[in-house]
This record gives C-alpha cells, sequence and structure tokens, in this order.
C-alpha cells in the first residue's frame, strides 16, 4: 500500500515537472508548477521520515525553505508585473538595459 503512495507521487511530480516544462507563457502558471512540485516533494519526505521513525526536523527545514522559495517567486512576479505589465515571458527582452 505504503509503495501505491510513493508511486502515486512520483507521478504527481512528474506531472509537475510537465507542466513547468510545457506552459512558459505566464510566469504564475511556473511558479505554480514549481510550488506544486515542492509540495510533492515534501508530501515524499514526510512519508519517508515516518516510515522509518526518524525526527520530522528536517520536514520542518524544508518547509521553511519552500516558503523562502514561494516569497522570492511572488517577489520576482510582483516586480516583473510593476516594469512590464504583465508576466508573458515574450513581452519583455532580457538583453535591454
Amino acid at each position: 500500500m505504503l509503495m501505491c503512495y510513493f508511486m502515486m507521487m512520483v507521478f504527481m511530480f512528474m506531472m509537475g515537472a510537465f507542466v513547468f516544462c510545457s506552459k512558459r507563457k505566464h510566469l504564475l502558471v511556473v511558479l505554480l508548477s514549481l510550488e506544486f512540485m515542492v509540495l510533492v516533494m515534501f508530501m515524499m519526505l514526510f512519508m519517508y521520515l515516518n516510515m522509518f521513525n526518524y525526527e520530522l526536523f528536517f520536514s520542518m527545514v524544508f518547509l521553511v525553505f519552500s516558503v523562502c522559495e514561494g516569497a522570492l517567486g511572488l517577489s520576482i512576479l510582483v516586480s516583473m508585473i510593476r516594469t512590464h505589465g504583465n508576466d508573458f515571458f515574450q513581452s519583455f527582452v532580457v538583453l535591454q538595459c
């Protein structure tokens, strides 16, 4: 039964990676797919630590870093919307000064 849960989580992670690779039009969709992949990795880590009766301190450290990652992504999104007016990747030029 536990192997079924791990296979389902691997499938969910692969679907998140597929969305991350295929939907590159909007920054918000990319950030949401990254956050989905981080949550799936947290579920896998939590199940792994519970299965071997380890301490759950590392999962709290993982959550702290994932929250920091989410905050950085949202700040990039807000600054991009303020400077360019939307979150399309095609609407701005990277080489522009």
